[in-house]
């Protein structure tokens, strides 16, 4: 999400980022094909995605079915510097990112996959999202699998020889541990439905998931 000190300015031009490149994404499913190869996998799995202000990831994960939990926090640093003051600074390695316990019976990781590459987040934007910029606000996944890790690389290489983007995909497939969010971060879209962020740039995606993917969204 914004610096405190920015959310004033990027509010103000929140009309000029809904006909911008930065929020149109958010604003609709981009269609993409499903991934042609999956994991197979039995029991509660875990899957860690980052792609911009971890609140939007957050509240578009929160309404897949088959999902049971979605934890927003830090990927790719140490736990020493997992912090929102540290990883502002932008001198951490971290990425803001999600951590999303699915059941594989419910929802595959592929179709998680599928999700986070046509509206979850932009994956043709470098190391920022919409109105945010930087490189904790970078695109990348987080296999906690070999399998996943196959299977992400195989989805990222399928899409762009589709060619359904506009641009290239800069998704960067990393290693790394996660590490929760400070407790106010979490559930943050649920518990602050009237914040000029979430209602800007969360509600739309939020919105447009649930209008691309209708049998993947719950109530």
């Amino acid at each position: 999400m914004l610096k405190p000190v920015l959310i004033t300015a990027a509010i103000a031009g929140a009309a000029l980022f809904a006909l911008g490149g930065g929020a149109a994404q958010a604003e609709r499913a981009v269609p993409i094909p499903a991934a042609k190869v999956d994991v197979t996998a039995k029991g509660q799995q875990v899957a860690v995605f980052a792609g911009g202000c971890f609140w939007g990831m957050e509240a578009v994960f929160d309404h897949v079915k088959g999902v049971t939990a979605v934890t927003s926090g830090y990927a790719g640093g140490t736990k020493a510097t997992a912090n929102y003051e540290a990883v502002s600074s932008e001198t951490t390695k971290h990425a803001e990112a999600i951590r999303v316990i699915y059941d594989p019976a419910k929802v595959s990781y592929a179709t998680l996959l599928r999700v986070y590459f046509s509206v979850a987040h932009n994956p043709t934007e470098l190391n920022r999202q919409g109105p945010d910029s930087g490189y904790s606000y970078r695109s990348a996944i987080f296999p906690q699998t070999a399998a996943q890790r196959g299977v992400a690389a195989a989805y990222i290489a399928q899409l762009g020889k589709a060619h359904v983007f506009a641009k290239p995909i800069v998704t960067k497939i990393e290693t790394g541990a996660f590490f929760p969010a400070e407790e106010y971060h979490q559930n943050f879209y649920d518990r602050n439905p009237n914040h000029p962020y979430i209602t800007t740039f969360d509600k739309p995606k939020v919105a447009a998931f649930k209008a691309g993917f209708p049998q993947l969204a719950r109530g």
